[in-house]
């Protein structure tokens, strides 16, 4: 069982420490906030002592594990200090998305972890859920053959504004990534950016992407859509066929080329995926899983070095919009 302590005790924080107090892998060992109430009342409830500064915590705990669930400008600024803390310390690292919107900073904490010989993951809980795991599955079977294309789209409504592409920053780190996992690296963008009425920040992007394997994809994305609608989708397509995943685990379907029987899972009532809480607790389990059965660093499902990954084409993205240009994603037009 992984001693874990949680730094950053917000509602995102406080999800994460009940995860783990439920979960059998994991034993809840301390929880810190820099604002004394909010890690007070987090103690309380779960019944673990508070701490007030990482450091302390770490050095008083020895914890195995840490998950960082600060937030900041632009929800990532204040993820850089208490995560080289923690892998600084040797613990195992499960960050909030995204991992940093300073790509260099990010760079530092992937190189840090590296250094530690520590796991570093992002919670890019999106592609773990059971449509997405028989998706990639198929992919590996062949069933989709060589890759073509990609289309995602992904869509809340959020007023959220605190920098002019805070859109692109904070939402889509999981759209690129479930594209990253299905197609791999991507080597190029061009993004064309529209602002909705009463809005004064990019609140809704098309991303053109090309992969380094040659498959082109499209990213639609948007705070402007009401959330009682479907909030996600991913077409994937090759010669042999394509799969279409609906909200990240309500249906999946493969379309089989040449065969007009289509494959179809649809999440069931009972002894499926509740809601979206599910998807943190599916990530922080695998993550569990990993540390526990000794994965080595480079081989972790939705790793930092997946969330630097994001964030570089979210940058390129940025470029592209302030320069009217495809850019590609080491910086260069």
């Amino acid at each position: 069982m992984l001693r874990v302590c949680v730094i950053g005790m917000g509602p995102i924080g406080n999800r994460h420490a009940s995860i783990y107090k439920e979960d059998p892998l994991a034993e809840l060992v301390g929880v810190c906030d820099i604002i004394k109430e909010r890690a007070d009342a987090a103690a309380a409830r779960l019944g673990v002592p508070a701490f007030y500064d990482a450091p302390t915590m770490l050095a008083a705990l020895a914890p195995d594990l840490c998950s960082v669930t600060t937030g900041g400008y632009e929800y990532s600024s204040d993820h850089y200090l208490p995560t080289m803390q923690a892998l600084e310390a040797g613990c195992h690292v499960l960050g909030e998305k995204p991992i940093s919107n300073e790509i260099e900073k990010g760079a530092e904490m992937v190189a840090k972890a590296r250094e530690k010989g520590v796991c570093y993951a992002i919670n890019l809980n999106h592609r773990f859920t059971p449509a997405a795991y028989l998706a990639k599955r198929w992919q590996d079977e062949g069933r989709i053959g060589h890759l073509l294309f990609i289309n995602m789209a992904l869509w809340i409504k959020n007023p959220a504004e605190s920098s002019p592409y805070y859109m692109i920053k904070a939402l889509n780190p999981h759209s690129v990534d479930i594209m990253r996992h299905f197609g791999g690296d991507i080597e190029a963008v061009q993004c064309f950016g529209t602002t909705a009425p009463g809005r004064s920040i990019i609140t809704t992007a098309h991303f053109s992407m090309r992969f380094k394997n040659g498959a082109v994809g499209g990213l639609t994305a948007s705070y402007d859509i009401e959330r009682g609608h479907p909030m996600e989708r991913c077409e994937v397509a090759g010669v042999n066929g394509r799969f279409v995943i609906e909200d990240m685990w309500r249906e999946a379907t493969l379309y089989p080329a040449g065969d007009y029987v289509k494959h179809v899972y649809t999440n069931p009532v009972f002894g499926g995926m509740r809601d979206f809480e599910d998807t943190f607790r599916n990530r922080i389990h695998k993550f569990l899983e990993e540390v526990t059965a000794g994965v080595p660093p480079d081989q972790i499902d939705g790793s930092g070095a997946d969330g630097l990954a994001a964030q570089k084409v979210l940058h390129a993205a940025i470029e592209s919009l302030q320069t009217e240009s495809i850019v590609k994603v080491d910086g260069s037009r």
